[in-house]
């Protein structure tokens, strides 16, 4: 009985052995293993690689996040208002104001001409026959006179013209720098963005040019007003220069047909108590 027990634990031991001695002589493929680690080392290198590019990412947005914040209290501590345009206000007790009033607040040409026509002093046509009976130098006075006046008509309208253009456009250019302001001030992060705050820059740039030309045209304005007095200055100035050389040349004609004719009636004068 205790012979075949054994006989049956031999059996079961070799059967158990038979699996691990037959292992033992499985065949090694390097080729395989050293391909498992290729693709091993770069599964491991594509896993930095996202790693890295997640970092960046979220470097780049906590970044962009800063950027778009605003402080709270900037437009408390820098907004500022200014001087506005304002329209113009006179007397009108004959009703010859309102026209030049007028055209300084709307800027039309005919509002500037009309007031204009009812403000100022219009000078009366010379009379043809009177202007042909004077001599050369009389005629080209009273001509260049006549185009003193005439150019500082076209100045002067056309200041009020340009004066009330620029102040009927001051409004919606108010409007416009006030919505600037906003935006510039905003702590709305969507108003703080790399795009939106280049469109703002470019935007306050481009109404820095508007109001320069305005102000050009301001500045040519006043130099053209300053042109017509100086023209009126350089014909004073013409005309006391030739008035000088006219009496230069007939001083000695004038002051002899004076002293000939202040002779003349004195001899004619009788001292005697008859007349005679």
């Amino acid at each position: 009985m205790k012979s075949a027990r054994m006989l049956c634990l031999i059996f079961l031991l070799l059967a158990l052995l038979a699996p691990a001695a037959h292992a033992q002589f499985a065949v090694f493929d390097a080729s395989n293993y050293a391909t498992a680690l290729q693709e091993f080392g770069q599964l491991q290198q594509m896993y930095t690689t996202a790693v890295e590019t997640r970092d960046q990412i979220v470097s780049a947005y906590n970044l962009a996040y800063h950027m778009s914040q605003m402080p709270q209290d900037l437009a408390a501590r820098y907004a500022t208002d200014f001087a506005l345009w304002t329209n113009v206000s006179a007397p009108n007790t004959y009703g010859n104001t309102s026209a030049w009033v007028n055209a300084l607040d709307v800027g039309s040409p005919s509002q500037a001409a009309q007031g204009y026509r009812d403000a100022v002093v219009q000078v009366q046509s010379y009379p043809g026959g009177s202007l042909a009976a004077q001599d050369a130098a009389t005629q080209a006075t009273i001509q260049n006179q006549y185009a003193t006046s005439e150019l500082a008509q076209g100045t002067t309208t056309s200041t009020l013209a340009t004066l009330g253009t620029i102040r009927s456009n001051s409004e919606a250019l108010s409007q416009k720098l006030a919505n600037l302001d906003a935006d510039t001030y905003s702590t709305d992060p969507s108003q703080q963005s790399e795009m939106a705050v280049l469109g703002k820059i470019n935007t306050a740039t481009l109404l820095q040019i508007h109001s320069q030309q305005d102000t050009n045209q301001i500045l040519a304005a006043s130099v053209q007003q300053q042109l017509v007095a100086q023209k009126q200055q350089i014909d004073a100035q013409n005309r006391a220069i030739n008035e000088a050389i006219y009496f230069q040349q007939n001083f000695p004609t004038t002051m002899q047909q004076i002293t000939g004719g202040v002779s003349n009636a004195m001899h004619s004068i009788s001292l005697s108590p008859t007349g005679h």
